[in-house]
This record gives C-alpha cells, structure tokens and sequence, in this order.
C-alpha cells in the first residue's frame, strides 16, 4: 500500500496530499484549481496574490 505524505497549502493552510509544489511551497490541487478560474476583477483575487507573495519572499529571503 502507498503511503502519501501530507504537506500544508500556503493558500488555504489544510493539510492535503494532493497538489503541486512551486519553489519550496506546496498549493493544494483544490486551491490551484480556484486560482486558475479566478479572473482578475473577482473579490478573491487579491487574497491569492498575497498567498503566492510568500512564494517570492521565501524565494529570495
């Protein structure tokens, strides 16, 4: 049997095993998935900006 490790989306903050990892962050597929049909003009917009924002900090940190 498989064994999945869990990893903390930086969007939503829950432990999931399924999503992908950019830089050294981990987004949830359920998060990636709201990101990419968000359009720019949606009220959530700019909650995920500020989410993806801790991906440049701790890039260049």
């Amino acid at each position: 049997m498989e064994t999945r490790e869990t990893k903390t989306c930086i969007v939503c903050g829950q432990s999931k095993e399924v999503g992908i990892t950019v830089v050294t962050e981990f987004i949830c597929l359920s998060c990636e998935s709201e990101m990419v049909r968000t359009d720019a003009g949606d009220e959530k917009y700019p909650f995920f900006v500020r989410q993806l924002r801790q991906l440049w900090v701790k890039f260049h940190a």
